[in-house]
């Protein structure tokens, strides 16, 4: 599976050679601060785990790295360059793509019209051309089973297939489109433990071709899994950032659970 993404994603780039670089980047929404100060790497071929609770302010850096809201204060490198994105499209042209949560799929439509969602192939350069639909359908259904993804009929609604096939195929596209940086926005939440195992394979895989991953959870045993480099996120701030060679499991799950405010909680329910 990995070698098939690698015929994709192949990449120059030494492993950790910084693809997006964050310094201090904040976001305000007038007198609401809703991340501040926040210093983040993704390097090529690894994998950065973002975690923390609902409003920890992950949902806000996404849309920073994928260009749907720009930061008021710090620094945004990409590649190195300075950077202010003005809008996703501008995000995806520098290889930045996203698979939200909800995957933006439209469950009524076949598999392979939404591995071409809003990048059709059509005959011919003038506006009213048609779209090239048995091309589409050929590329999409060799694309992948190229990935080792098995889906029983092309022509099938998306909405049939379960959790993790959908994650699978929305990454799938992603490689295909030419994605350097993967933000996966909590791929695991819906899915079982056996769905939850084929995203976090694919997950691997991309890391393994040489794509910068974002891994944005709030499951530490998911993110142990995968992760290179973990960063909790509480309230708009940064509160843990070690490499895995830094921290265990254990800690990591201690810190997601409140670390101290857990102590101090179990120290006065005691008493």
């Amino acid at each position: 599976m990995t070698d098939t993404i690698a015929e994709h994603a192949a990449s120059d780039l030494e492993v950790g050679s910084p693809l997006i670089e964050m310094d201090g980047v904040g976001k305000s929404y007038g007198a609401i601060t809703a991340l501040e100060g926040i210093d983040l790497r993704v390097g090529a071929g690894e994998v950065t785990c973002v975690l923390g609770d609902n409003g920890a302010g992950k949902s806000t850096l996404i849309k920073i790295m994928s260009g749907l809201h720009p930061h008021t204060s710090g620094s945004l490198k990409v590649d190195g360059e300075e950077t202010r994105f003005g809008s996703p499209r501008e995000a995806l042209d520098r290889g930045i793509a996203t698979v939200y949560q909800d995957l933006a799929v439209v469950s009524l439509m076949e598999v392979w019209r939404n591995f071409f969602l809003g990048s059709e192939i059509r005959k011919g350069n003038f506006p009213l051309a048609p779209m090239d639909i048995a091309g589409m359908r050929r590329i999409a259904d060799a694309e992948l089973r190229k990935m080792g993804i098995a889906v029983k009929d092309i022509n099938q609604p998306i909405g049939t297939l379960s959790g993790g096939q959908r994650q699978c195929v929305a990454i799938a596209r992603a490689v295909y489109f030419g994605a350097r940086v993967l933000i996966l926005d909590e791929p695991t939440a819906a899915l079982g433990v056996k769905q939850s195992g084929v995203v976090l394979k694919y997950t691997a895989a991309a890391r393994d071709a040489g794509l910068g991953v974002v891994f944005i959870t709030h499951n530490p045993h998911h993110a142990y899994l995968v992760g290179d480099h973990f960063i909790i996120l509480k309230l708009g701030r940064r509160v843990l950032d070690r490499k895995r060679s830094e921290v265990t499991l254990e800690e990591l799950t201690a810190e997601m659970a409140g670390g101290q405010e857990l102590a101090e909680l179990s120290h006065e329910l005691k008493r």
